[in-house]
């Protein structure tokens, strides 16, 4: 089990090939639109279509001396074309054709994205159902607090990845937009029918309103949520290093054959893959930081967008890809120890039990702050003594007048756990 990412598929998204390629189909539909309203003939418009052709190094060639690269981009085209080609870009602004070619891509990388979700929620699934009935030990402000299932952890996590993967889904629906309206957004010189064309070919909606630029809230939000996807692969990540320590050991990274987990300490076993994610949940927010500040412009439009998004829309893609991939593999493949969860469960000597006893005896009349005295004077005499809870409750005339010893050991059963997350799985829909 190599650990490799090469991500062919998204990473070819982004090349610069696909991004001209993606312009050249935006610039032949409008053509192919406007022959539809007369402007040209149809037979001009398929002459265009079959000779029309970009190439990426040429293009950056030309890009050294125009130093604009839309320009560059439809003097290599006119190469290629022609005459023919005073019909390309004809009425239309560089940003119709790069906010449009990135929805595109946006909507490329979305469908690889939303199927890594996908692949995400069976193992987790798989996984809560496989511990659905394991007990462990629940934590808050990381001390032991009451036991719970090991399966309950999966089961919380694939209930927010539904939720992530809902707003993901509105989120790509919201930045799938095409625009082709010309300088400043007013299709003076085109009619709104080319854009609605050029949409329909490519799978997107017209924007209703737009200055020369779409406006940047969809992409601030589109990135946001592949925020949000990496915080809760983050949250897993955290999760599985802490149950990874030594001293916890519940669970552990997959460890291969021939793999090694330090250059000086050869007993080592690292999480070093939730390590890595943790770390890639930070470029994400990063990168969702810098998109939020890019809605702001001068005016109708001006680029200072541009730059940053060369870089926060690939890197963000590819990050997010990686992330669910990694994440999934990490889970797939997790080791877990329930004999050592057990160990862990008994480690503070039945104080997770505390509260049960607390609530029994309000139940049976005793005032909430009294019992509360009482199983607290046990518990503060167990952690100090370690001295089983159940041997010093079984000692303490207050608490017995209240219990037979068969109630007190039924307290300290896991059964109403069980119960509990049976109830939880079925809400989620799963079992």
């Amino acid at each position: 089990m190599v650990e490799r990412y090469t991500l062919p598929e998204m990473g070819a998204i982004w090349t610069e090939q696909n991004k001209y390629n993606t312009w050249l189909e935006i610039e032949i539909l409008a053509v192919e639109a406007m022959a539809e309203l007369g402007i040209l003939t149809k037979e001009t418009a398929q002459h265009i279509r079959s000779t029309a052709k970009c190439d990426a190094n040429r293009i950056l060639e030309i890009e050294e001396v125009t130093k604009h690269d839309i320009i560059a981009f439809l003097t290599n085209v006119e190469e290629h074309v022609g005459e023919d080609s005073r019909f390309i870009h004809l009425g239309m602004t560089s940003s119709d054709v790069l906010d449009t070619a990135l929805s595109v891509q946006l909507k490329q990388a979305s469908e690889i994205i939303s199927k890594d979700i996908d692949n995400l929620i069976e193992v987790l699934k798989r996984r809560a159902i496989e511990f659905k009935h394991t007990p462990c030990v629940g934590r808050s402000h990381g001390i032991h607090a009451e036991a719970m299932t090991f399966g309950i952890k999966f089961a919380l996590w694939l209930d927010e990845l539904y939720r992530l993967k809902k707003r993901f889904d509105l989120a790509v629906e919201d930045v799938s937009l095409c625009m082709i309206s010309g300088a400043v957004g007013t299709y003076e010189h085109m009619e709104p029918f080319i854009e609605e064309y050029v949409a329909n070919k490519l799978g997107l909606k017209p924007v209703n309103v737009s200055t020369q630029v779409i406006s940047r809230d969809v992409h601030s939000s589109y990135m946001q949520v592949l925020a949000s996807i990496g915080s809760l692969i983050e949250k897993i990540s955290i999760e599985i290093r802490h149950l990874q320590r030594t001293e916890v050991r519940e669970a552990e990274e997959f460890f291969s054959k021939g793999q090694k987990g330090s250059s000086a300490m050869p007993h080592k076993r690292n999480p070093i893959a939730s390590e890595n994610l943790t770390g890639q949940a930070r470029l994400l927010r990063s990168n969702s930081m810098a998109a939020i500040e890019n809605n702001a412009l001068w005016h109708e439009r001006d680029i200072s967008h541009s730059s940053v998004e060369r870089v926060i829309m690939p890197d963000s893609t590819i990050i997010a890809n990686y992330a669910l991939r990694r994440i999934t593999r990490v889970l797939d493949n997790l080791v877990v120890y329930p004999e050592r969860m057990m160990e862990n469960l008994e480690l503070t000597h039945g104080l997770i039990h505390s509260q049960k006893v607390l609530l029994s005896l309000a139940k049976k009349g005793v005032k909430r702050q009294e019992a509360y005295v009482w199983v607290q004077r046990n518990a503060m005499k167990t952690w100090d003594e370690k001295i089983p809870l159940m041997t010093n409750l079984l000692n303490d005339e207050d608490i017995m007048k209240y219990f037979t010893e068969k109630e007190l050991n039924d307290l300290f059963s896991f059964e109403k756990v069980f119960q509990s997350v049976d109830y939880m799985f079925k809400r989620l829909g799963i079992s």
